[in-house]
């Protein structure tokens, strides 16, 4: 199952508490990158990515919840 799917399964606040996960490790890789403890920084892309990702799919819930009432 891709990462996209099994976002997809979650609801508006599990994806709303990954979102902030996924904010709080990168914020944690970027400190890393800044003292220089940081080995692979492809990581730092990784999360960007993730986090562009559950976002794209928290706005398609939340338009799609309108909609339906």
């Amino acid at each position: 199952m891709s990462k996209a799917a099994a976002l997809r399964e979650k609801d508006v606040a599990g994806l709303a508490t990954e979102i902030k996960d996924l904010q709080k490790a990168h914020f944690g890789l970027r400190m890393q990158k800044a003292t220089q403890q940081l080995s692979n920084t492809s990581t730092l892309r990784v999360t960007r990515r993730d986090i562009a990702r559950a976002k794209t799919i928290l706005a398609q819930k939340s338009q799609e919840t309108p909609a339906a009432k």
